[in-house]
This record gives structure tokens, sequence and C-alpha cells, in this order.
């Protein structure tokens, strides 16, 4: 019998993650800074989700960016903090994060955003966002587009199998997606398994689906303007973004970035137009 353990070998092993989704140009960070620069942000920035702290650093050094960065990985955290030292790193999580500061734009990539699973934690979330920025301030995202899946299984027709080597270690995935409509989630069952005998790891979790019209309206009642929804181009699209490259105006693909503004609150005495 095969012993199973459970877990997430990437987050547990930041240095893994890091290999298995290579971004040896920034493209992310890049990307970040050049949607921050079209927009005119001010230079504090907050990192979502920051994970091993990559786009963070380079954000901080490259960009000459005043970053902080939060996430829910102990370990992640203090990967960032060995291997992309220079922003402020915080343990938190993205519903009930209070760092006593305030940002000119937040940055929440990779579908992080979709960690919020219900309407109450989206609302949550945007509420912190709110609270965090300075009035104009951005708040940018990158995630799955739910509308990709109306009518599109080629992601669900698994499982999917991928195969990688690390410090003479091969590596093999083997992943199951499913929609779970009532929950209007996203679920993924993965398997892992290492040829240097150690146990196989299975590791579940979920992303939210959510569709442009959603995401207009939470945000508009979070007190933002979109200024932007569309697929790409993007740091994980095909083809990926690169400098000059203009947004499409579509919303179809299975990659969706968002970008809003959070209008100024009245000020005393003013009447909401």
């Amino acid at each position: 019998m095969t012993e199973t353990t459970t877990g997430n070998l990437l987050t547990d092993h930041p240095e893994l993650y890091e290999e298995r989704f290579p971004d040896p140009d920034r493209r992310a960070a890049r990307w970040i800074e050049d949607v921050l620069a079209r927009h005119g942000a001010g230079s504090r920035v907050l990192d979502v989700g920051c994970g091993t702290g990559r786009d963070a650093a380079w954000l901080h050094h490259e960009a000459s960016r005043e970053v902080t960065g939060i996430d829910t990985s102990d370990a992640m955290l203090a990967h960032a903090a060995t291997h992309h030292p220079g922003p402020g790193y915080h343990r938190a999580d993205m519903r009930d994060f209070d760092l006593g500061a305030t940002f000119d734009a937040i940055v929440c990539l990779d579908s992080a955003l979709l960690y919020c699973h219900t309407n109450e934690d989206l609302a949550a979330f945007l509420t912190r966002c709110r609270e965090h920025l300075t009035p104009g301030g951005l708040l940018v995202a990158e995630m799955r587009n739910g509308a990709f899946f109306l009518g599109n299984t080629e992601l669900l027709d698994g499982p999917r199998t991928n195969t990688f080597a690390w410090r003479g270690t091969t590596y093999t995935s083997h992943t199951t997606l499913w929609i779970d409509h009532g929950a209007q989630l996203l679920r993924r069952r993965r398997i892992w398994t290492a040829d240097d005998g150690g146990p196989q790891e299975e590791q579940r979790s979920a992303w939210r689906l959510l569709f442009p019209q959603e995401l207009r309206y939470f945000l508009t009642t979070a007190g933002f303007e979109v200024l932007a929804l569309h697929d790409g181009p993007g740091p994980r699209t095909e083809p990926p973004w690169s400098e000059g490259g203009a947004p499409h105006g579509t919303t179809s693909s299975d990659r969706l970035h968002l970008i809003g503004r959070l209008k100024p609150h009245p000020s005393n005495g003013d009447t909401p137009a």
C-alpha cells in the first residue's frame, strides 16, 4: 500500500516552487510595474499573496518601489526574507490584515484573489484594501477567469500529468480539476510522487470562479472604479505580455486582469454625485 501524506509540496518547499514555476526575466513584476507606471501609481505597494517574494523584491530594487508583502505561508515568508530581501514581509490573511499603513497600490497575482471563496470573503478583502489604500490608489489583480469555463472543458478533461527534475529527483504530479457548481469553485486534487522513494503527497485546493460582471459589481460596491478588465496580455497568458503590449478588450480567455482605482471619499459637507 502506497503511503500518502497531505500538505502542499510546492508552498511547503519554496525553492521547489520557483523551480516548477520559473520566472527568470521577472515578467510578472515587470507587468505590474508597467500597469503601475501607466496609471501613475505612487511608490508604496502592498503585494497580497507575495509567495516567495520574487515580484516584491524586483519591484523594490529595480523599480524603486517601497514594497510590503503579506502571505499566510511561514515557509514562503522565510524564503522571501532570505532569498529576496528588501521588502517588509508579514504573515497576514488577505481577509483581515491590518498593517497600520497606507499604500498607493495593492497587487494580487497568481489567482490569489480567488482564495476568497465566498461573497463574504471577497467583500472583507475589498474592505481591507479600501482601508489600506490612499484615495485614488490602485488595486491590480491577475487570476483565472470564471467566464472561460462557460463552454470550455479543456482544463477539466483530466487528469493531467506533469514531470520535472530538481536536484537529482524527478517529481511527477497528477492533477484533476472539477467544478463545484453550487459553491462556484474550481476544485483541484493533485497527487505528487517522487522517484526518491518518499511517500506520495496529496494536495487539495480550490479557487472561486468569478465572472467579469461579478467583479465589476463587487468593486463598484466597495468604492472602486474599474479602469480595465481584460484577457491579456499578461504574465501568464499565451503569448505572454512584453513591454508595449496593449491590453485586449475581451474577457473570454482563461486569464483575467483587473485594474481598479479607489474613488476619493466625499469630504464632510460634500454631496456625492
